[in-house]
């Protein structure tokens, strides 16, 4: 069965952040480690809340994977079993460190220059996340030259594409998803193409209507399918439709961090600040959830603000220290929108651009270059908008404020 990316990633059968990466998430999350050691003050002091282990069947689930691997090292498809449920755990709980883990896994293999096929794409689904954009369509291409049925393989090369706005590419990608896909699937990867490109009132169109007559898609497949949806939606400005299919894919249960981030930033843009509040309560470990909670925070006056804010900053240095510039569209808002800092978020923004072209980058860099009054700067946002065909209410706002100075 298809696996799909959506910005974080999920094991077989589930999806990442939209087509696209989150690489969220998103494609984004540093650890949770702060800059520098610090020593509790007292030994009473709770220094992290770690989830719930013994009850939990993910966590089960990998340690019994991890004992067998390390009775058989060499075991392939035990390995790669691992290295997947290690990404699904980026995107139900929202920690990166299982992205390290996942490699591990991978060790013996990971080096090789001409890994079997299903090690090619694990390794491209696991490097695009730091953004190794070039190596993991390298990977991808040559494993479905092996294996042209491949349907994940054909999935990441359209995540990948849309990210970094090859529509070429995710069209011949998205037409081979649709020749192994259910009908909502193949509907969705195309959909978020043809929004991309000019086309959004006929893509969400055909969306809504493979999600009402598809009983094939399983309950991961509607999910992914109904972001796309109201991501389209919100982006046309048809809020009222953007918010029923957000609420139609939360209704189906799913932990899924690409989908709270989206709807978050759905209800920020509204004026609904206290909703983000109630909606990630609990979820501070992300970093990509933490950003939107203190951004709420913020509009609501909410004591918690200091504590979210410190916490991100640490987060954020910790990861310059790695030299990790994976978070540089999520620093870049934290930047501008809660530290008031539109020079260093405009860098941000703009370094950050030169990697990642969806919606929400091209925000950042505009939203950064209207604060920072320096509109030669988002030049390429501008022209990719006029290219591309791309339809956005808030984009073309903004471009209109920078083009009229304001």
């Amino acid at each position: 069965m298809l696996t799909l990316p959506t910005l974080f990633s999920w094991g077989p059968r589930s999806l990442l952040p939209p087509l696209r990466l989150l690489p969220l998430l998103l494609t984004l999350a540093s650890g949770p480690a702060p800059a520098a050691p610090r020593l509790p003050g007292a030994d009473t002091e709770v220094l992290e809340r770690l989830p719930a282990r013994a009850v939990d069947p993910r966590q089960r689930e990998m340690s019994a994977l991890r004992r067998a691997l390390a009775a058989r090292p060499d075991d392939l498809a035990l390995a790669l079993r691992l290295a997947r449920r290690y990404h699904a755990e980026v995107a139900a709980e929202g920690d990166p460190r299982y992205i390290g883990y996942a490699q591990a896994a991978l060790a013996p293999w990971w080096t090789l220059p001409d890994p079997p096929a299903a090690v090619r794409v694990v390794r491209a689904i696991l490097l695009q996340f730091n953004h190794q954009f070039d190596a993991a369509v390298a990977d991808l291409r040559a494993a479905v030259q092996v294996e042209p049925a491949d349907g994940e393989a054909w999935s990441w090369l359209a995540a990948i594409a849309m990210v970094r706005a090859d529509y070429p590419l995710a069209r011949q990608a998205c037409e081979n998803v649709a020749l192994r896909a259910t009908p909502a699937v193949a509907a969705g990867c195309l959909a978020h193409l043809d929004a991309s490109t000019g086309h959004a009132a006929a893509a969400a169109a055909a969306l809504r209507k493979a999600l009402r007559q598809d009983s094939s898609a399983d309950p991961g497949e509607r999910l992914w399918a109904l972001t796309r949806l109201a991501e389209i939606e919100e982006r046309r400005g048809a809020v009222a439709a953007a918010e029923a299919a957000y609420r139609e894919a939360l209704a189906l249960g799913i932990s899924d961090g690409y989908l709270l981030a989206a709807y978050s930033d759905f209800l920020l843009d509204q004026g609904r600040a206290p909703e983000v509040l109630a909606l990630l309560s609990g979820r501070e470990r992300s970093d990509l959830l933490l950003l939107r909670l203190a951004l709420a925070a913020k509009a609501t006056a909410n004591p918690q603000l200091a504590n979210w804010q410190r916490d991100l900053g640490a987060r954020f240095d910790a990861a310059r220290l790695r030299g990790d510039t994976v978070h540089q569209k999520e620093e870049s808002r934290f930047a501008l929108q809660l530290l008031g800092d539109a020079g260093r978020a405009l860098a941000l923004a703009r370094e950050n651009y030169a990697v990642q072209r969806e919606p929400a980058d091209a925000r950042i860099l505009l939203e950064a270059a209207v604060a920072a009054r320096q509109a030669a700067a988002a030049e390429p946002v501008r022209a990719w908008l006029q290219s591309s065909g791309m339809e956005s209410v808030t984009l073309a706002r903004l471009a209109r404020q920078l083009g009229s100075g304001s």
